[in-house]
């Protein structure tokens, strides 16, 4: 059975991306199970997804097999899903609501893989909300985003370059994030003012004796005045510069030198 064209399915709903809610749709159903394919094998495993608009790349999940649930704000959006609930059933749970105020795992549970065409307003606030929990390894097996490539291009930046910051040191220091893939802004529609790219990210081992809340501390304190030498803009966190002589990093460096290693080796002086 062929399936119904995307621009087809939107035209027969009246839908139309929303600036508002940072939407913007893909209509090409191969580029959909290219990015579905990206996480592995999902036949049977839970996937989540966030602002699913039109269904396009739930579809694509759900062909693979996945068990998806979606979260969408967008009420003109429902009775597209709706349709796509019908036919696949169970393997289909909807949630008409915000996803900054889901609780994702108790909606998939454990082992679940996020992926997401995520709507640009929110997408970096949902992503190093999945990253900063406390509890490690998190209750997701892996991350398949789409961002704006500049965003992705600073998740996997590495240390000396303008690109390397907080969001670095977060994304890296317990998991490891690729780029995955690059999409032209052609793919979408509206056509977004700048290019896309897709984040594939998987958890590793946490480092011992660092906590989370310090090293996010540390980072925020290091990067908020990135162009100062650490020994002043680490200054007002106790303890930071005695880190620093304790390792051996000069004080005279600057926060985009210091290597995620480093990050976490101060912060696990500052945690004990």
């Amino acid at each position: 059975m062929s399936v119904e064209p995307l621009r087809t399915v939107i035209a027969r709903h009246g839908l139309s991306a929303s600036k508002t809610l940072g939407q913007n749709f893909i209509l090409d159903r191969q580029l959909l199970a290219r990015i579905a394919a990206i996480p592995g094998n999902l036949d049977g495993q839970p996937v989540f997804e966030v602002g699913p608009g039109p269904g396009g790349l739930t579809r694509a999940l759900l062909d693979t097999g996945a068990k998806v649930a979606v979260v969408e704000r967008d009420a003109r959006c429902m009775p597209v899903l709706a349709e796509l609930e019908e036919e696949f059933g169970e393997r289909l749970t909807i949630v008409e609501g915000d996803a900054m105020e889901v609780d994702a795992r108790a909606l998939v549970g454990d082992g679940a893989h996020i992926v997401s065409n995520l709507p640009y307003n929110v997408g970096t606030a949902l992503f190093t909300g999945w990253l900063d929990g406390e509890e490690w390894p998190p209750f997701w097996q892996s991350l398949t985003l789409m961002f704006q490539r500049e965003v992705a291009q600073r998740i996997v930046a590495e240390p000396g370059g303008s690109a390397y910051g907080r969001l670095a040191v977060l994304a890296q220091w317990r998991s490891v994030p690729r780029i995955a893939m690059k999409v032209s802004r052609s793919a979408f529609v509206p056509p977004p003012k700048v290019e896309s790219a897709v984040v594939h990210v998987v958890p590793k081992q946490a480092p011992d004796g660092v906590d989370p809340k310090l090293l996010a501390g540390l980072t925020a304190a290091a990067f908020g005045q990135r162009r100062k030498m650490l020994r002043q803009s680490l200054k007002s966190l106790p303890g930071a510069l005695d880190a620093l002589r304790d390792i051996g990093i000069e004080e005279t460096r600057r926060a985009e030198t210091i290597s995620v290693d480093e990050f976490v080796a101060m912060a696990r002086l500052l945690s004990v």
